[in-house]
């Protein structure tokens, strides 16, 4: 079989990015930056359809260094329109200045972007004239750089495509596959589709069906309920502080936070579960022990449970953590954040970088991670909670040991440190895959919201207004059983896109030798 490495001239994509180089990288830029609408809050998911196809004509028509080229900008667009926000969090609330807020923002872009640079570059190396392999090319390339860069240097998962299919049939492959099995089976459909479009005859009837097959696969395995209910429902209380990011460690706040929390658990005290954010109390736990035992006894009144975020200290170490605290008026149960976030919990920096910033009062301690596997926490009535901080909930494989004995989920965040940002949203969005994954209930709870009930199926039963006080209760039923994903996790989206690679490989090498 012929080889097609080289471009011809009968495509007018190949000579419009060989003669207009710079007017070329920005229409892709635009693509990639348009795809971020198919995320929440925005939900158009049809965007990352339309705005994938051209960059995968591109890559199937143009040389290696000119797709490469254009995969860069792609990306960097999808990145820079869908994680701006990480500006707001680094400069606006945790005060770093301007260009340093600048230079990690675009240091970022950067680094995804090259994901997508060497997509395009092995999709236009490792390509031929036949369809069939350009579609298995495709997805395999495009869902292990996805898995790729969700772990590699810690790992920045977001703006997987998969989320964007949360509320389509595509999403009914994420109990078996998970996120990246969505990805893969839209990436099937959309390599498909473009096939259907070069082809004739029976080929282009084959692409069509392969198109359609993941959305209707997808619906039949939306009515499986890979999980079932167990026991009583648990009466849960999400409580949301509403506290401004940049008033929550202010001095005269503190008494404030403390008698607005305790406030909300006494007016609630015949819920079941109570559960406040992330560092609701902003505090290291033995700097409040008199407020802690005071709740002890508030919830041992009520027979309930109250979970809250705070900061730990090991005294004998001196680690400091970020952890969530169960109490239940006799016992204290503990989880401690395992991944943390860089740059924002700790910093990955030469000590002269360290004592840089030291000097210019920035922050400079690093928050100490907890054991990579932790005991659940364990409710009155035996049910288990699998606990995750903040955005630990977008690393689904390293959740997975606790999912089959768990049953309920809860997340605890602070995303007041995003404004009035689409990040919130875009984490909601990221939980929500996180329950659908499981067939579990999560509970999530945020300092300035979206604070929220979510179903096993994904879908949110209550959310509540962001940047306000609230306190929503209902009750959640405890399940029992294990997803597909939940006992193999990403193994066979993996092995099956390194399988699909390494053979590609090998028949191209074969066939040019």
């Amino acid at each position: 079989m012929r080889l097609s490495a080289d471009v011809s001239p009968k495509f007018p994509v190949a000579e419009f990015t060989e003669q207009q180089p710079w007017a070329a990288r920005s229409v892709f830029f635009l693509l990639g930056a348009a795809t971020m609408l198919s995320f929440a809050p925005f939900g158009l998911f049809l965007l990352a359809l339309v705005c994938v196809i051209p960059l995968l004509y591109a890559f199937r028509h143009c040389a290696p260094k000119i797709a490469a080229r254009i995969g860069f900008a792609w990306g960097a667009g999808l990145f820079l329109a869908g994680t701006y926000w990480l500006y707001v969090s680094i400069h606006v609330f945790g005060e770093a200045p301007l260009i340093l807020a600048i230079l990690l923002m675009i240091g970022l872009v950067i680094i995804m972007g090259l994901y997508y640079a060497a997509a395009g570059w092995i999709i236009a190396t490792l390509r031929n004239d036949s369809q069939w392999y350009f579609i298995a090319l495709v997805s395999a390339v495009w869902v292990f750089l996805e898995w790729l860069r969700g772990w590699f240097l810690s790992g920045f998962p977001w703006m997987t495509l998969g989320y964007s299919q949360i509320d389509t049939s595509l999403a009914g492959f994420a109990p078996l596959l998970g996120v990246f099995g969505v990805s893969l089976m839209l990436m099937l459909s959309v390599s498909a589709a473009l096939a259907a479009a070069e082809s004739t005859g029976r080929t282009r009837i084959a692409m069509v069906v392969v198109t359609l097959l993941p959305w209707l696969a997808g619906a039949a395995l939306k009515s499986v309920d890979w999980t079932t209910e167990t026991g009583r429902s648990v009466t849960t209380t999400i409580v949301q502080g509403g506290v401004s990011q940049d008033l929550k460690w202010e001095r005269e706040q503190f008494g404030k936070t403390l008698d607005l929390y305790r406030t909300s658990l006494l007016e609630h005290g015949d819920s079941d579960l109570v559960l406040w954010p992330e560092v609701a109390i902003p505090a290291v736990l033995d700097q409040v022990e008199n407020y802690v035992m005071q709740l002890q006894r508030d919830v041992a009144v009520g027979n309930s449970t109250l979970l809250f975020g705070i900061l730990e200290r090991d005294a004998q170490r001196s680690r400091v953590f970020n952890s969530v605290v169960a109490i239940d008026g006799r016992t204290r149960q503990f989880y401690r954040k395992r991944h943390l976030v860089p740059f924002g919990e700790y910093f990955p920096v030469p000590d002269f970088v360290r004592e840089w910033m030291r000097l210019m009062n920035l922050p400079y301690s690093d928050i100490s991670s907890g054991e990579a596997y932790q005991e659940l926490i364990t409710l009155p009535d035996g049910n288990r909670l699998a606990v995750a901080i903040c955005y630990e909930d977008a690393y689904a494989a390293e959740q997975r040991y606790a999912l089959a004995d768990a049953n309920i989920l809860i997340n605890v965040s602070n995303d007041g440190w995003f404004g009035d940002s689409i990040a919130p949203h875009q984490h909601l969005e990221i939980a929500r895959m996180r329950a659908l994954e499981a067939g579990r209930h999560v509970v999530r709870a945020t300092n300035n919201g979206v604070s929220a009930f979510i179903g096993p199926d994904g879908g949110i039963i209550e959310s509540g207004p962001q940047f306000e006080y609230l306190a929503m209760t209902r009750d959640v039923m405890p399940r029992t059983g294990a997803t597909p994903y939940a006992t193999v996790g990403n193994w066979p989206v993996v092995l099956f896109s390194s399988l699909i690679l390494g053979w590609l490989a090998w028949r191209r090498r074969r066939f040019a030798g």
